[in-house]
């Protein structure tokens, strides 16, 4: 497989007359955007579209998902596969990327899960949101009682058509796109290259357990799948977006689903430290059954491919922990060497227990950081949004909002601080 990423690189944004890419700014027709989300009978009259740069003081709160917009220019397939367009087959052709520009859904879907991104101020500084060239879409229900699983889909489905029409209209400027290249063979002749590295893999797991929390692979809920191989380059096309009302700080957005930095690394380091393989998706389960399920599926995979190490990327905390050391402990009891990606939650003071379950095996494992260490964030110029969403969400509480318009919180509140496919702004060093 061959993919092309054509990038036009976004340096701001404003409202115009027409849609498009010019001398480094998107233009943003507000009300053919508008138009076009409104269509959808599930969202309310009193929907906006809204502006956030980098550097603004300016505050987006409750923030659901937040999309890269890409549009396919050749190829078989289109961006969302399985949402906004058909199911074809993703990962090959070419793709333009509006590189540096983000769409961001806001609402109030399930209150205590969406997130806070500050454009500016200390909040920023945790957030890998505050450096792209925002478009906010602020949406309401048609029907303050409708069910919930219905809202969500409906903001869902308009942050990926807004994604999509933004880079559609700029697909007259892909001569100005720096093109990165891509290329992925197929299984029958990566088993047989590179004899002399070791073979390694990338289990992905993805938040599946239902009640709002949700993860689709081509349209489909992945929690109604069993672990499947899928090539990192349809990751990389949009095969995989989010459909999650989880904790803001580790809920996988589509666009760190698009932008996986996990996958990224493992494709340059193909070839020189190791013999990329497989992408293997798996789902996060609520039952034992289902866990063990799972596991015991995606291990099998691997351990038939005859991988030698996989890396294991998380998504939540708590109830998924159980399936991330299932997938370590038996991966390790098949030979295989793991390395586990997560984050914690050990208490404001930081003495709390990590993680909800553990392994002897489990003792190669890179953490994101603490979600519950607490931060201050300062009042804003300009909220987009609703900021009383801030006594609600998790990591907040009732007081979290002060009269002045500041915010304290853990950063369990704020979009990707922590999160486990290491798409985030915190590092680490050794002592």
């Amino acid at each position: 497989m061959k993919l092309e990423l054509h990038r036009l690189s976004i340096k701001s944004l404003k409202f115009g007359d027409n849609t498009g890419f010019k001398d480094g700014t998107l233009t943003v027709n507000k009300a053919e955007l508008l138009e076009m989300i409104s269509e959808d009978p599930l969202l309310g009259k009193n929907i906006d579209v809204d502006i956030a740069m980098p550097g603004e003081k300016t505050r987006i709160i409750p923030v659901k998902d937040v999309i890269e917009p890409r549009w396919k220019i050749e190829g078989s397939g289109q961006v969302f596969p399985g949402m906004v367009s058909d199911v074809e087959t993703v990962g090959e052709g070419k793709t333009l990327v509006l590189s540096g520009c983000a769409v961001l859904t806001a609402g109030k879907i399930v209150r205590f899960q969406e997130g806070i991104i500050d454009m500016s101020g200390p909040g920023a500084d945790y957030t890998p949101y505050s450096k792209t060239c925002n478009v906010v879409l602020v949406l309401e229900p048609s029907d303050p009682n409708m069910d919930k699983h219905d809202y969500e889909k409906a903001c869902r489905i308009a942050g990926l058509k807004a994604a999509a029409y933004l880079a559609k209209s700029c697909a007259e400027a892909d001569s100005e796109s720096e093109i990165e290249t891509y290329e992925y063979a197929d299984i029958k002749t990566g088993m047989n290259s590179l004899p002399e590295l070791p073979k390694v893999g990338y289990l992905y797991m993805l938040q599946t357990q239902g009640l709002l929390h949700d993860t689709y692979l081509y349209g489909v809920d992945v929690k109604r799948i069993l672990p499947t191989i899928i090539s990192p380059l349809e990751v990389m096309d949009g095969a995989i977006v989010s459909g999650n009302c989880v904790s803001a700080c580790d809920k996988n957005s589509t666009y760190s689903h698009q932008n996986n930095p996990v996958i990224a690394d493992m494709l340059k380091r193909h070839g020189k430290d190791f013999n990329f393989v497989a992408c293997i998706v798996t789902n996060e389960n609520v039952t034992l059954a289902d866990k063990r399920r799972s596991s015991s599926y995606a291990t099998k995979l691997a351990h038939m491919l005859g991988l030698d190490g996989i890396v294991i990327t998380e998504e939540g905390f708590g109830n998924p922990d159980a399936d991330l050391i299932m997938n370590c402990w038996k991966a390790e009891r098949y030979g295989i060497k793991t390395a586990l990606l997560t984050d914690e939650y050990a208490g404001q003071d930081g003495a709390s227990q990590s993680l909800a379950d553990s392994c002897p095996e489990g003792n190669a494992c890179v953490t994101a950081g603490n979600a519950n260490e607490v931060i201050h964030l300062p009042a804003m110029e300009k909220v987009i949004g609703y900021a009383e969403e801030a006594n609600v969400i998790a990591g907040g509480w009732n007081g979290s909002l002060s009269e002045d318009g500041s915010i304290t919180v853990e950063l369990q509140a704020i979009t990707g601080s922590t999160s486990e496919l290491g798409y985030t702004k915190l590092g680490a060093y050794t002592l």
